[in-house]
C-alpha cells in the first residue's frame, strides 16, 4: 500500500512503542505540537476544528495546515466535507490543486482518483492499473455548529462533543481567524481573570473597578475559573480539555436574552494557531430585526487584528488610538498573546497567586502528557450535564 507519507506511521509507531524516549522536558512541553511530541499526540486524540462550514464551497478543494501536518478538505458535489492527505501518491503533488468528481478528488498532475476513504480508484494513464494497492491517508470529518471538525489521531474516533445549549433558535455567528502565537498562550489566557481588569480596561467597564478575587477547579471536563468582584460581581469560564473556551452571559439590554460562546485555540505549528470561534445569541423578535438593521449597515470591514496588533508591537500604533471598536478585544488580547513571543519562554516567569489556575492548567496538562508518556491510561474527559453560565464576555 502507497502512502504520501509514511514518515507518519513510523513516527507514531517509535514513540509508542518506547515511553522512555520522553523525559520530564517533554511532558512539561505544551507548545510544540509535532507528531513525535506528546503535545501534538494529545492533541491529535480530540476531534478539532479546522475550517468554517460556509468558506468550504461545494465543488472546491483546499489545503490546511493543522498540528504541524498539511492536509487536503474538499466538498463533494453532495455536499460532505472530506478529508484527505495533502500528496497524491504518484508524483507527490498538492492534491488540493485538483478537481472534485461527485465524491471523489482527482489529481491536478496525472488524473490519479482517490475517493473519500483515499482509496485509489482511477489511474487514466496506467495500461494496467494497479489502484487497488493504492491508498493514501484519509482523516474522519464532521460538521457542526458552522464549523468542520477532523479528526488526526490513530484508530477509531470517539464521539464528537456536543453543545446543546448552542443547538437551539437564535442568532448564530461563526468566526475563524489565526494569531500568529503558540495556542497554549491564549489557552492560558482563558484561565486568566485577573488580565481583563488591564488589558480590558476600556472594553468591559463593569470589570475593572477592582483586581478579581481567582479561583478555579478541576472539573469532569477540564476547568472552571471564577473571577469574583465587589458586589456580587462573578465571572465564570469553563475550559473544555484539551483547548477550548466557553462562555456564556446574561441579557445585555432590553430585548436581549443569553448570549454564550465557544471557542477553540488549534494550534496550525508550533508559532501560530486558528481560533475558531462560535456565539448564540437568543433575542426577542425586535430585538433581532434590530440586530440584523444594525448589521446590514455597518458596510466598513472590521480592521485586521493580526496587522494592527502587530504595528502597536512594533510601537507604530497605540490601542487607544483605535476608532473602531469591533475588533477592539482580539487586538488587546492579540497584542498580549504575541506580546509574550511565538513560543513563550516560560522559565523566566514570576507567578503569583493570581495565576492560580494558570498553573491548575500546566499541572493538569503535564500529568495528562506524563501519563501518556508512560502508557497509563488517561483521564476521560466528559462534558457536564449542566453548566454555570453566568458570565459575559
Amino acid at each position: 500500500m502507497a502512502v504520501t507519507n509514511p514518515g507518519r506511521a513510523a513516527s507514531v509507531a517509535r514513540v509508542e512503542s518506547d515511553p522512555t524516549a520522553y523525559s520530564r522536558a517533554d511532558w512539561t512541553d505544551f507548545g510544540h505540537v509535532g507528531l513525535e511530541t506528546l503535545a501534538g499526540r494529545y492533541l491529535r486524540r480530540f476531534w478539532q476544528p479546522v475550517y468554517r462550514a460556509q468558506d468550504l464551497r461545494e465543488g472546491r478543494a483546499v489545503p490546511v495546515k493543522i498540528l504541524n501536518e498539511d492536509f487536503t478538505l474538499y466538498r463533494g458535489q453532495d455536499g460532505a466535507a472530506h478529508a484527505l492527505a495533502f500528496r497524491c501518491a504518484h508524483r507527490g503533488t498538492q492534491l488540493s490543486t485538483g478537481w472534485v468528481e461527485g465524491d471523489n478528488l482527482r489529481c491536478f498532475y496525472h488524473g490519479w482518483v482517490y475517493g473519500p476513504d483515499g482509496q485509489c480508484v482511477e489511474q487514466p494513464a496506467e495500461p494496467e492499473p494497479f489502484r487497488q494497492r493504492i491508498k493514501i491517508r484519509s482523516y474522519p470529518v464532521q460538521e457542526y455548529l458552522g464549523l468542520i471538525f477532523v479528526y488526526f489521531g490513530e484508530g477509531e474516533a470517539p464521539a464528537l462533543p456536543r453543545y446543546p445549549e448552542f443547538e437551539g433558535p437564535g442568532i448564530i455567528e461563526v468566526s475563524l481567524h489565526r494569531r500568529m502565537c503558540g495556542f497554549f498562550n491564549n489557552l492560558e489566557n482563558s484561565c486568566d481573570e485577573a488580565h481583563i481588569s488591564f488589558t480590558h480596561r476600556n472594553a468591559f467597564d463593569d470589570y475593572v473597578e477592582s483586581i478579581p478575587e481567582i479561583s478555579g477547579e478541576e472539573t469532569a471536563y477540564g476547568i472552571v475559573r471564577y473571577g469574583h468582584r465587589p458586589g456580587d460581581k462573578l465571572r465564570i469560564a469553563h475550559i473544555h480539555m484539551p483547548n477550548m473556551q466557553q462562555l456564556g452571559g446574561a441579557p445585555r439590554g432590553e430585548g436581549s436574552g443569553w448570549r454564550g460562546s465557544v471557542a477553540w485555540r488549534v494550534p496550525v505549528d508550533d508559532e501560530s494557531h486558528i481560533i475558531p470561534h462560535v456565539t448564540r445569541m437568543q433575542l426577542t423578535a425586535a430585538a433581532e430585526e434590530q440586530y440584523h438593521r444594525r448589521r446590514s449597515l455597518a458596510s466598513a470591514a472590521p480592521i485586521d487584528v493580526a496587522e494592527f496588533g502587530a504595528s502597536v508591537l512594533r510601537g507604530e500604533a497605540r490601542i487607544e488610538d483605535l476608532a473602531d471598536r469591533r475588533s477592539l478585544v482580539p487586538i488587546q488580547d492579540e497584542v498580549t498573546q504575541v506580546g509574550q513571543g511565538r513560543i513563550a519562554d516560560r522559565t523566566n516567569e514570576h507567578l503569583g497567586q493570581s495565576d492560580a489556575v494558570i498553573v491548575l492548567l500546566r499541572s493538569i496538562w503535564a500529568r495528562e502528557l506524563r501519563s501518556l508518556a508512560e502508557g497509563r491510561p488517561l483521564k476521560h474527559w466528559r462534558r457536564s450535564a449542566e453548566l454555570e453560565l453566568p458570565s459575559d464576555e
